[in-house]
């Protein structure tokens, strides 16, 4: 059993933010794996899904991005889940946008859901780290991230998702760097090798 989770905030007003980016990757493996609908259950919406013969919990919490811990810690303890089977696909600012990478562990680069997931579960757990990109000044981050995607960023966002949802089996099943490869290599060729931050020309190559 995995427990697989998305992070973001609660409530239609931030639903396409970039700091969204982990719920919508979750809603595009419930979609494309059919999974059982999503139920409010630990502080959160959790639905039950399967990928050949592994079993997941995917989960969104419902807490607000800085207690996300609360909900993971209580579907964690309900399903007696290792922290090792723990996957949380989130917003990564130092990862340019539309790319992707796994890590076990590490430390949190500012982000409140980490912080808050390490201080009520542990810190080895995987994380999906989702690119974004960075605005280039410290002082706009926090705007940056709770805005909507632009326009031109939601092709990439989708296919960023779907690719994810296409190739989580690979990472259910422990294989992190063939997952990560494929959502790579399926980015770059629907044609996002080079992604630039909003403002700046924003086209598929």
């Amino acid at each position: 059993m995995r427990l697989i989770v998305g992070l973001g905030n609660p409530g239609k007003a931030y639903a396409r933010n970039r700091h969204n980016i982990g719920f919508l990757a979750i809603d595009e493996i419930a979609r494309v794996h059919r999974a059982s609908p999503f139920r409010r259950r630990f502080q959160g919406e959790a639905a039950e899904v399967s990928f050949g013969a592994e079993r997941a919990i995917l989960l969104k919490p419902q807490t607000f991005m800085n207690e996300s811990g609360r909900s993971v810690a209580e579907a964690q303890r309900f399903y007696k889940i290792a922290l090792s089977d723990v996957i949380v696909c989130h917003d990564e600012l130092d990862l340019a946008a539309a790319k992707i990478r796994v890590k076990l562990g590490g430390g949190n680069a500012g982000h409140n859901g980490l912080r808050s997931i390490t201080a009520q579960c542990g810190n080895d757990y995987r994380r999906v780290r989702l690119g974004i990109g960075h605005p280039g000044d410290k002082a706009l981050v926090h705007a940056y991230v709770l805005n909507d995607f632009a326009k031109s960023e939601e092709p990439w966002v989708e296919d960023l998702c779907r690719a994810v949802a296409d190739e989580i089996a690979l990472l259910a099943a422990n294989e992190n760097e063939s997952f990560q490869n494929k959502v790579h290599l399926a980015m770059v060729g629907r044609g996002w090798a080079d992604v630039k931050r909003p403002g700046e020309k924003a086209a598929k190559n």
